[in-house]
């Protein structure tokens, strides 16, 4: 099965666009930060450096230095598919970062958000 284009895109891309849909709800770069450090285990400084790098999606999650246990209780639907029964691993952890910045746009609480294990 040939992978989806998003696997192949590069992170720099898109994260633009994961700070768009919060700051239009009100929320900040810093919130989405949060999420994306909660959910992989990368610091601050890189994070910023892969987002201004190359490094596509399938290599950012595949050298995420510490991937969340607790991303497992993510659930829900992102684009009509429930993030939960996604078989393909880059493609599940995509949707789980995608669903995560949802929820932060539709004004739920960050500490919520952040599921505990």
């Amino acid at each position: 099965m040939p992978k989806h284009r998003i696997t192949t895109t590069s992170f720099a891309s898109v994260y633009p666009l994961y700070v768009a849909k919060a700051e239009r709800k009100g929320r900040t770069r810093a919130e989405v930060d949060t999420i994306i450090r909660w959910l992989t285990g990368y610091s601050d400084t890189e994070l910023a450096a892969i987002a201004a790098g190359t490094t596509d999606f399938e290599t950012f999650f595949a050298e995420a230095p510490a991937p969340n246990p607790a991303r497992f209780l993510i659930t829900g639907v992102v684009c009509g598919v429930r993030v939960e029964e996604i078989a393909e691993p880059t493609m599940r952890e995509i949707r789980y970062l995608d669903k995560l910045v949802d929820e932060l746009a539709r004004g739920r609480p960050l500490e919520k958000i952040l599921r505990k294990g």
